[in-house]
């Protein structure tokens, strides 16, 4: 399993934790963004800067991801891109995005677009909680554990 960050929108603290368990297990973190990231010293993370546009990082994720990798992005269509490719997707959220659920949260985003779109104030998300920031650690941990035990 290979790591793979759409890291313009990652907050600082999942970043944080990702770090934490590349150093802990040895998995290779590659973080993608369109602007330089700041990273700790280590042999296990990289960064690919792409250049600046609507959804490069996205494609140049899909591009690179294989079947067992993991994506961490909130990117709804991205998820699905990644999941057409049997990688695993997890939101800095904690939420794991599968074949099961990613239709469901499509057809979410696309209709509070269309409101947004109509004027309608819908509103951003709320802010990571620590409930969140441990939720995205627990979920981390079962996928690298699995994919160490091949499941």
């Amino acid at each position: 399993m290979k790591i793979w960050v759409d890291a313009d929108a990652c907050p600082v603290a999942i970043k944080e934790i990702l770090f934490r368990a590349s150093d802990r297990t040895g998995i290779r973190i590659t973080m993608v963004a369109n602007q330089p990231i700041s990273t700790p010293n280590s042999k296990n993370i990289d960064t690919l800067q792409v250049p600046k546009g609507f959804d490069l990082a996205d494609n140049e994720i899909v591009n690179r991801v294989q079947a067992g990798d993991l994506v961490i992005t909130s990117d709804i269509p991205l998820a699905k891109d990644v999941i057409d490719k049997e990688g695993f997707v997890l939101s800095p959220r904690g939420e794991r995005y599968t074949k099961d659920n990613i239709r469901s949260r499509l057809n979410m985003r696309d209709f509070l677009e269309t409101m947004r779109s109509s004027g309608v104030h819908t509103g951003g998300p709320a802010a990571l909680s620590q409930a969140d920031r441990k939720a995205f650690a627990d979920q981390l941990d079962k996928l690298i554990t699995a994919a160490n035990k091949g499941v």
